[in-house]
């Protein structure tokens, strides 16, 4: 499989919502993305604007810092958000469930270094950056998994 990249320039918090908004729709049970970028980069936001858009009704959505794992009910499936900042090991990882959920679940991973090797050779990786203005993000996204193609065909307009 080739890896395929594609990059953003993100102006706002707003845009970055945008995008976010866009992939969740596309979304299905088994689909993973991982979400890399220091602290600060948009991670969350990015995860957080997501949920939201495909919540039946609207709910705050922490950030799973100190949880860990987050789950929301959707029509398209449940999702777990994940945040694996303060675990040292796999083992950690496995005893959440996640590597299990990845099959079953729509899963957003910040910190996906954590994964080693569980990370899952499917899923789609979103790097974020700083951008040259205080609220612009630089956004690049990896991919090998074809079916990311055209979950991604409203990200290429």
């Amino acid at each position: 499989m080739t890896e395929q990249t594609l990059t953003l320039s993100l102006k706002n918090p707003k845009e970055t919502a945008r995008y976010a908004m866009l992939l969740g729709a596309q979304l299905q049970p088994g689909d993973v993305v991982l979400l890399e970028g220091d602290v600060g980069a948009g991670k969350t936001h990015f995860a957080r604007s997501l949920i939201q858009s495909l919540l039946r009704h609207p709910e705050d959505v922490p950030s799973p810092t100190f949880t860990l794992v987050q789950t929301y009910p959707t029509d398209q499936g449940d999702i777990w958000h994940a945040d694996l900042y303060r675990l040292t090991s796999t083992h950690e990882i496995e005893e959440l469930g996640l590597a299990d959920a990845f099959e079953t679940e729509i899963c957003l991973v910040e910190w996906p270094d954590r994964l080693g090797s569980l990370l899952p050779e499917d899923a789609l990786t979103l790097s974020f950056s700083s951008g040259d203005e205080e609220q612009a993000r630089h956004l690049t996204i990896r991919w090998t998994d074809v079916k990311w193609d055209h979950k991604l065909k409203d990200w290429r307009k």
